[in-house]
């Protein structure tokens, strides 16, 4: 877990609704990998999160997560991500929050993806408004004890959404919709 120990945020500032990177330099790479593991083993079909590592070359520099909660009734996936400091500003985060997206809708039959990031992340804000997304409401939320947040939610319907100019290669798809009880017809 190099890429999060070379840093994620300035410090101070902190984009994530869960302060995971909030911990001593030695503990993130372990905490890191808990929080995924945490991931896997807890996904069923009412409540799952996937976590796409993402590579640049050969290096890895971040990662990018789909979620669903309720997703057989709710038609709703929802993205997370992280990357490497080192690399923010190049489009690459748009890039793999399409990924994602094109996977949700297409593969997964989603209708709705939503997100949320702090007013102050016009980043991740602007790669939201880019693709698609509609402001969702501004909510206050505690992301660091005794800190308050004024958190942008997104939401983007499947119809709105901004579609890039290449195609996504997907692969174990059937088996992961399987074990997340997505029915694999058009239907």
């Amino acid at each position: 877990m190099e890429a999060a120990e070379a840093g994620i945020h300035p410090q101070g500032q902190m984009p994530f609704s869960h302060p995971w990177t909030e911990a001593r330099p030695e503990d993130l790479p372990a905490n890191t990998a808990r929080r995924i593991w945490r991931a896997r083993a807890e996904s069923t079909p009412e409540k799952w999160s996937l976590h796409f590592g993402v590579w640049r070359g050969s290096d890895f520099v971040g990662c990018q997560d789909l979620s669903a909660e309720g997703f057989g009734t709710l038609k709703t996936v929802s993205t997370g991500s992280w990357l490497r400091q080192d690399v923010h500003g190049n489009g690459l985060g748009k890039e793999m929050r399409t990924a994602v997206i094109i996977y949700a809708f297409d593969w997964l039959k989603a209708d709705t993806a939503v997100s949320e990031a702090a007013v102050w992340n016009a980043s991740s804000l602007g790669v939201s408004k880019s693709l698609g997304y509609e402001p969702n409401g501004i909510f206050r939320e505690s992301w660091k004890p005794g800190e308050v947040t004024e958190v942008q939610y997104l939401r983007l319907r499947s119809d709105r959404f901004i579609r890039p100019t290449w195609n996504l290669d997907v692969r174990g798809h059937i088996r992961s919709a399987e074990y997340l009880g997505i029915p694999l017809n058009d239907g």
